[in-house]
């Protein structure tokens, strides 16, 4: 529970509830490109949010078990899914990922933005994502690589109560490193820093600068 006694659940309810969509609809343009070419399996996706990732993976043959810590996105993603008639092939779990994690082995684990502003033992939800990973299987962490402009602005100008500027941003190389994984049963396929184009809050296109590391398990 955080200072102004809210949870993390309550937080990211109430984030939700601020408008009917937060996010674009789209899937993250780094797992269209980093999985378009994965033959289908089993998926998790953690911190699925709306479900446009899970929604993705699913039409196009993937069994998809889509995680996050807000029910109403969850609702959102469960909506998502029957719109597009892929529901039957999304398993929508609620976990609060500092608490419980999802049982099984994944041929893909996808990790986008998972941060919070609320505390988060994000290294060891990370450690247990791999841990998930089946022999042979995918790992695709991508973070933002520093808050964005109009967060910086507020912090520098106001009070200061962004998301991310008191939040630290790994490089992949710190991602790599926290994740402890044995070289001799892991191929880094990626890692490095990216650009995207996003629309700001007050409807500007900003380019803001995200990393990802793609990894493999070998056995």
């Amino acid at each position: 529970m955080s200072d102004d006694g809210t949870t993390a659940e309550q937080f990211w309810d109430d984030r939700y509830s601020e408008s009917e969509r937060i996010w674009s609809g789209d899937p993250n343009t780094v797992l269209v490109r980093e999985t378009a070419d994965l033959p289908p399996g089993t998926a998790l996706d953690l911190g699925a949010g709306e479900g446009a990732d899970a929604v993705w993976l699913a039409r196009r043959g993937w069994r998809v078990t889509a995680v996050d810590i807000s029910r109403v996105a969850l609702e959102r993603g469960a909506r998502h899914a029957a719109d597009a008639g892929v529901a039957d092939r999304v398993d929508w779990q609620h976990h609060d990922l500092a608490v419980s994690f999802p049982k099984g082995e994944f041929d893909l684990v996808s990790a986008h933005f998972l941060h919070s502003p609320r505390e988060m033992p994000r290294e060891e939800i990370l450690r247990a994502a791999a841990a998930a990973v089946a022999p042979g299987g995918t790992l695709l962490i991508v973070g933002h690589a520093g808050p964005p402009p109009w967060e910086q602005q507020d912090h520098d100008h106001a009070d200061g109560h962004g998301h991310h500027h008191d939040m630290h941003l790994p490089t992949p190389d710190e991602v790599l490193e926290s994740l402890r994984l044995p070289q001799d049963k892991w191929e880094v396929l990626h890692s490095g820093e990216h650009e995207r184009v996003q629309t700001a809050p007050d409807g500007s296109t900003i380019t803001r600068t995200d990393n990802a590391l793609k990894l493999r398990r070998l056995r």
